[in-house]
């Protein structure tokens, strides 16, 4: 159990039969009245946001996660195929269960899974992933670090900005939670 003094922006609860995770709170303590907990909840299975009020200090069950580093393997049509590589069980994740995150996952990358009740919840992908650029326009001589930035596609597809320097076949680092630049490898 938990609080809804202790919510924070990633703590999952379960609601209705649900996980949810929080991602906003705020408390109010109102001039007349008892305090109370705002929070933003998103589903951890379909996805959909609600808001929702709980009294403070009412408690709630905390979700039970159990987190498993797993290598994708390979794809299979529109699922993504996740090896626990102790005990060599798969688990198929479907695009829309992997969401945005595909853009950054290749073959042989290990992440962390979510399972919930041996329900595959969602991926959790390392903060920084290197990958190569496959197409980008030609740098020019001159080109500075600080100069600017321009569109550049990596081998999975995802698109981010890259300084002008940067060329095919070179290697960058990649920040996964908003998409930047971080440097070469």
């Amino acid at each position: 159990m938990i609080s809804s003094n202790d919510f924070r922006p990633g703590v999952s609860i379960e609601l209705d039969g649900g996980v949810w995770r929080v991602v906003e709170f705020l408390h109010v303590k109102p001039g007349k009245g008892s305090a109370f907990v705002r929070t933003k909840l998103k589903n951890a299975q379909t996805g959909s946001v609600v808001e929702k009020t709980f009294r403070a200090g009412e408690t709630v069950p905390q979700a039970n996660l159990d987190k498993r580093t797993m290598q994708h393997t390979y794809k299979d049509g529109d699922q993504f195929v996740f090896m626990d590589m102790e005990t060599f069980e798969e688990a198929r994740l479907s695009e829309e269960q992997v969401g945005d995150k595909s853009k950054y996952i290749k073959e042989e990358m290990e992440v962390n899974v979510l399972f919930w009740n041996n329900t595959v919840l969602e991926v959790e992908l390392p903060t920084s992933v290197v990958l190569e650029v496959v197409e980008t326009d030609p740098g020019v001589k001159g080109d500075t670090a600080t100069g600017g930035s321009k569109p550049a596609i990596l081998e999975t597809g995802a698109q981010i900005m890259v300084p002008l320097f940067i060329s095919i076949g070179e290697k960058v680092k990649v920040d996964t939670r908003n998409d930047s630049y971080l440097g070469r490898e």
